[in-house]
């Protein structure tokens, strides 16, 4: 199986030793949907974990966080995975064109879709089951929960990619 390898070369002179940036990387489809992930899973550990912080009255009103706590988790390791990704294959030539021709990204991929998928429906039922009690939080925590769901189809989109590159499609 054959394929073409473009690099595009990129020189910031430093004090020391060049480094190479792969700076094209970030207008491929597989970079840009990298982007938004990052993006996006920011915003989720963001919105999430600024409105868990400040739920005082959540000990009083039933609310145990376990949806939240899952949420967050979640997103932060996405976000974590993707960055290390991401950062990867910009500042490695030969990465961007390697990495994605192994399963790897196919499994990280699909097991992020599966843990977004989930703890975004859970957070959204939660959410919608406890109305009354999440008070002024509601929107928020809905609005994370909807991210969430459009980070698994971000992820999802990701999947098809990883695996049609792995196929050699």
């Amino acid at each position: 199986m054959s394929h073409s390898l473009t690099i595009t070369r990129t020189t910031v002179a430093t004090s020391g030793t060049p480094v190479y940036i792969n700076s094209s990387y970030l207008g491929t489809t597989p970079g840009l949907l990298k982007l938004a992930q990052l993006l996006l899973g920011a915003a989720c550990v963001g919105v999430v974990g600024y409105y868990m912080d400040h739920g005082y009255y959540r000990g009083y009103s039933g609310i145990s966080g376990k949806a939240e706590l899952f949420y967050l988790i979640v997103a932060v390791a996405c976000l974590v995975g993707t960055f290390c990704l991401i950062t990867s294959c910009i500042v490695s030539l030969s990465t961007a064109s390697i990495i994605s021709k192994t399963i790897y990204e196919v499994i990280y991929h699909g097991v992020a879709f599966i843990l977004y998928l989930c703890a975004g429906i859970t957070l959204m039922i939660e959410v919608n089951h406890l109305k009354d009690q999440y008070r002024r939080d509601y929107e928020p925590y809905l609005a994370a929960a909807v991210m969430g769901l459009v980070m698994a189809a971000l992820y999802l989109l990701s999947t098809f990619l990883a695996n049609r590159q792995y196929r050699g499609i």
